[in-house]
């Protein structure tokens, strides 16, 4: 017999969420289904029973699908089946996966498995924003251990007010869209894009949308009371010997602390220095190779936090990071355009050991990329992919495939500038970074190098966008705390916060964050965002010095693309019969036309690789959708000759009589005395257009000058 139990939010306003546990998939270690409107989410979540010996980290894995039977659609292609993931359900995953992770145990390391499909839909609500509460509730009717509950909604500014899970016709009208993680007591994950908004503006988005998170905290507590889960299983999954562990403290913390001080600008050389530290401690114990195989994996946890402690304690105690900068300083920086002669633009952009070589494509509408997902059906115009290749940080191995942490960090910077390209600019624009080195901040430095080389490929860019990394150390209870700027990645590691933050000199255009210790203050979040635009501001100045504004015109080598709208009637008279005209256009001036429907006019697109071929086709085109205008002089061509006169073609599609009587202005008794044959070209004036039936009035004697009357009359 089931026992359903169930709990209902109420949203300010007037919608409800529900969170449903008991009636599906029950054999999980716990499972929910959430629903607001006709959007329903079914999450899961197991955990193995004991840890693979020897793992001291949270092996969590999230995934998150969206069913086309849900909005009852078919999936495409020949198999008609849900494939691998989407870049959206990859993106919507890692959301989930960013604000769990933390809150687990430091000791559970038992594989878990947090899955969230999508099992009905209405194109209204947004399920991303429900994910987060889905998995969240399903870990809350289990007996995992975790430190929630947690919960995520999608915060928009709409007309000025703030709006939280707003439906997908209200997200087309905001100029803020951020999904915010928290618990009831802190903010844990923060990932968005928006306007060029102040610093300001942004805190009161994250304090709006932890309020709303709030209820949903309450409701899943109250759910676990109800359903007997507010008592979890007790697991220890690490192994420990305390005498171990103080001794490396005591001969390793000293040495660590020395390293941590010694501003060693040099990456591997530190990562080495401090390893000679670990290796000369486990020479001096005169160990076995059979006991220094059982121990070697607590040496190393307990060496890794006496290394972290050093470089806390290094910044906290003497403001003194590891490679021996103040905590604004921002490290050194060089930047090159057209450094590649092939693409249309491409850029380096160095900041210390981290460096980008992107690169800028521009493309046509043929090179549209199509989103075809089960709520979503659109073109996206602007594509930003980014590349980890191993030997950017000198790892000896092969790179297979595209990792969800590159389609992540890809997906911040094509966030970070795609709103400083034109709604109406005519080209596609693909820009790809490649990580030459890598020491914190990859994902910033691509969107460094993105703006230097959209500027360098002469895409018209509103404003230039730079972007940094701030990060965060404090002691217990944050009562002693250090905001750093443009963290390395050891800082990114052994730190409390990731907060990346984009802009342009007028205002925040993305952000991501993500925190790693309880009761971080708006207090402190507010000194991050404003040292991080101090940084943001000294990176943008770096930029301008290379290049101050896009190159007025294109590389030789790039498309050249003329785009333009013609009335809607028109679209027929472009393309011909069977296409016939439109291809004859493309054919003989060596261009690509593309013509479609929007808004109730023909938007027209013509792109060709010289000037030559483009002129020529837009020329014919604009030909096609000109009016006649009484008075103006055309080039004729002969389409046929009759006794009384020709008929010529004056405009692509307009043909009228040119009378025997209008061809001079003697008296011409036969056509053959004109010595007038079809195909050539004969210029004429349009004397008149017949208001009832349209017929054109064409004279070539108009064009000549008028004779003596005598002359005449001959």
């Amino acid at each position: 017999m089931m026992n359903v139990v169930t709990k209902t939010i109420a949203l300010p306003d007037g919608r409800t969420i529900t969170i449903e546990t008991g009636k599906l998939a029950k054999q999980a270690d716990g499972s929910v289904v959430v629903r607001m409107g006709n959007t329903m989410l079914l999450a899961t979540v197991c955990s193995a029973k004991d840890a693979v010996p020897g793992t001291d980290f949270m092996p969590l894995t999230v995934e998150y699908k969206e069913k086309f039977g849900a909005y009852g659609r078919y999936p495409g292609g020949f198999t008609k089946r849900e494939g691998k993931a989407s870049d959206y359900e990859i993106l919507t995953a890692r959301l989930i996966d960013r604000a769990l992770r933390p809150l687990f145990p430091d000791d559970f390391h038992a594989e878990t498995f947090v899955t969230v499909n999508m099992i009905s839909a209405d194109g209204i609500d947004q399920p991303d924003a429900l994910a987060g509460l889905a998995a969240s509730a399903a870990l809350a009717v289990s007996d995992i251990p975790f430190n929630g509950p947690i919960s995520e909604v999608r915060v928009a500014r709409i007309n000025g007010e703030f709006v939280i899970n707003p439906t997908f016709e209200q997200l087309e009208k905001a100029d803020m869209d951020l999904m915010v993680g928290a618990t009831y007591e802190n903010i844990m994950m923060v990932e968005g894009e928006m306007d060029e908004v102040s610093e300001q503006d942004l805190l009161n988005a994250l304090k709006a949308a932890h309020e709303a998170i709030k209820p949903h905290c309450i409701a899943q507590k109250e759910l676990m009371e109800e359903v007997g889960k507010t008592v979890k299983k007790a697991y220890c999954h690490e192994e420990n010997d305390e005498e171990l562990e103080k001794d490396i403290w005591a001969k390793c913390y000293d040495k660590a602390y020395a390293l941590a001080t010694s501003a060693n600008t040099d990456k591997h050389d530190r990562s080495e220095k401090f390893e000679a530290v670990k290796e000369e401690y486990i020479a001096s114990l005169n160990l076995t190779e059979e006991e220094l195989a059982e121990k070697v994996a607590l040496i190393d946890r307990y060496y890794h936090a006496v290394e972290k402690e050093a470089m806390r304690r290094s910044i906290l105690d003497e403001g003194k990071r590891l490679d021996g900068r103040s905590t604004t300083e921002i490290r050194p920086i060089w930047c090159e355009v057209g450094y590649l002669p092939g693409p249309h633009g491409s850029a380096i952009f160095t900041r210390g050991e981290t460096q980008s070589l992107t690169t800028c494509t521009l493309g046509t509408k043929q090179d549209e990329k199509l989103i075809d997902e089960v709520l979503v059906h659109a073109k996206e115009r602007f594509l930003l992919h980014y590349n980890f290749p191993p030997f950017s940080t000198g790892e000896a191995k092969a790179q297979r495939g595209v990792g969800r942490r590159e389609i992540g960090h890809g997906h911040l910077a094509l966030r970070a500038l795609k709103r400083m390209i034109p709604s109406d600019y005519p080209y596609c624009v693909r820009v790809v970074s490649d990580i030459m080195e890598s020491n914190g901040s990859s994902s910033m430095a691509t969107v460094c190098a993105g703006t230097l080389a959209m500027m360098d490929a002469g895409v018209k860019i509103k404003k230039p966008v730079s972007g940094i990394a701030m990060g965060l150390i404090t002691d217990k209870g944050n009562v002693k705390y250090s905001v750093l700027s443009d963290i390395l990645g050891d800082e990114d590691h052994l730190g409390d916060m990731d907060f990346k933050v984009t802009g342009t000199k007028d205002g925040i255009t993305a952000t991501q964050m993500d925190i790693k210790v309880d009761g971080l203050s708006y207090e402190i979040l507010e000194k991050a965002l404003n040292q991080a635009k101090e940084g943001r501001l000294h990176i943008l100045n770096k930029i301008t010095e290379t290049i101050a504004e896009p190159r007025e015109d294109l590389k030789p080598h790039a498309p050249r693309i003329v785009a333009f709208d013609v009335p809607k009637d028109m679209i027929g008279a472009i393309i011909g019969p069977g296409g016939k005209i439109i291809q004859e256009i493309q054919e003989k001036s060596g261009a690509t036309i593309s013509i479609e429907e929007i808004d109730g006019k023909g938007r027209v697109e013509i792109a060709a690789t010289n000037k030559e071929s483009l002129d020529m086709a837009v020329s014919r085109v604009k030909a096609i959708v000109a009016v006649p205008e009484v008075g103006e002089t055309y080039d004729a061509k002969v389409k046929s000759i009759m006794p009384y006169g020709a008929f010529v073609e004056f405009m692509p599609g307009k043909e009228g009589l040119l009378h025997i009587s209008e061809i001079a202005w003697k008296r011409i008794e036969k056509m053959e005395d004109t010595g007038m044959k079809e195909g050539d070209t004969v210029t004429v004036k349009l004397l008149d257009i017949d208001a009832k039936s349209g017929k054109f009035k064409l004279s070539h004697k108009a064009l000549l000058p008028k004779p003596q009357k005598e002359e005449t009359e001959k």
